[in-house]
């Protein structure tokens, strides 16, 4: 795991509106989450939401800063202004803000001493695996790991950020569960003929959950070249970053390696914005937009199942569902999540 500089932030009340109970929103603030996808984010102000909390984001002199998404002169959305010279300026007044989120000018009174209370409320941003991240919290926690991600064998291949109408634990127990491949996926990679889970395990390692789980389940798409030997055992590695993260590392023949982190970000209770990292070291010449484009494809099959379970949020009572021995993974993670500190009254 890489270490984060911990940062402190001004306290702060909970969003308007907020969608999250108090206990929840205060334990899911100290985790880093992404927002937005590096490249998208330059000089012009970037409305983003986390938690339920208004931000925006965008480059000073380079450094990227994010911020509430509120100029406390008269409440209007800083991302409706612009960056001049490094500071970010309101679009109401002309307010102008430097990057540590300190008020720098009042044009209506150019020569008036400026308010102490004119100050951003501005929160942590680190640049990693091609997206940008924060924390409302205290930032205490770390940024889950993606060692592919910087190995030079391997190439990077970022997705668009993907919206979904459900939640962020539904998403990220989808993305954990092995057995809809046969279902969910038939259009891209499952095989209802090949539907039986095979025992796997789970184990814990700190904070962080791992299961390896061995199938003939092919990784390859529906109508590519399948070079795989008959039998061959596909396996596939799963580790768990609580509360919304999670790798997957599947391992091909000859050595082929597939890396893919899963960053469900919660825009709110029942809305989340994934990303989607991915690196590889076989196919280097073949086109990055087919493997976009069939990613895409399984993201929508999977947030067309997401968006309609019942109940929207996931459930961390495990009397509240059936299981079954493939939802060994599932189990673990809610019950890693309820160690967390989330509210049964919230997920259940």
């Amino acid at each position: 795991m890489i270490e984060e500089k911990k940062k402190p932030v001004q306290e702060i009340e909970l969003p308007r509106d907020c969608t999250f109970s108090p206990e929840d929103w205060r334990v899911l603030a100290e985790y880093w989450y992404p927002v937005a996808i590096a490249d998208e984010v330059q000089d012009k102000p970037l409305a983003v939401k986390l938690l339920d909390m208004k931000l925006v984001c965008y480059r000073s002199e380079g450094k990227v800063v994010i911020a509430r998404d509120l100029c406390f002169h008269r409440g209007a959305p800083l991302s409706k202004g612009w960056v001049e010279n490094g500071e970010i300026v309101c679009p109401y007044h002309g307010f102008r803000y430097n990057c540590e989120g300190k008020c720098t000018a009042v044009p209506a009174h150019p020569s008036s001493k400026i308010s102490p209370k004119l100050k951003l409320i501005v929160y942590p941003a680190v640049e990693r695996y091609g997206l940008i991240w924060t924390c409302l919290g205290s930032a205490a926690e770390q940024i889950p790991d993606f060692p592919g991600w910087e190995d030079p064998d391997y190439i990077h291949i970022l997705p668009p950020a993907f919206d979904i109408a459900g939640s962020s634990g539904r998403q990220m127990e989808g993305f954990l569960d092995v057995s809809h491949f046969a279902y969910v996926h038939t259009a891209t990679f499952g095989d209802r003929n090949n539907s039986e889970v095979p025992q796997y395990k789970v184990r814990r390692e700190g904070n962080e959950l791992v299961a390896e789980y061995w199938s003939t389940v092919s990784n390859y798409g529906k109508g590519q070249e399948n070079p795989a030997p008959e039998g061959f055992m596909w396996l596939r590695e799963f580790r768990v970053f609580p509360p919304f993260a999670a790798s997957l590392t599947v391992y091909f023949p000859d050595e082929g390696r597939l890396n893919i982190l899963n960053c469900a970000s919660p825009v709110s209770a029942r809305y989340t914005r994934l990303f989607c990292p991915i690196s590889r070291n076989f196919d280097k010449s073949a086109p990055v937009e087919d493997t976009i484009k069939f990613n895409l494809q399984v993201f929508a099959e999977d947030a067309d199942m997401v968006e309609a379970q019942t109940p929207e949020d996931l459930p961390l009572d495990l009397q509240a569902e059936a299981h079954i021995p493939a939802d060994r993974t599932s189990i673990a993670y809610r019950q890693l999540l309820t160690e967390l500190g989330l509210g049964r009254s919230y997920t259940s």
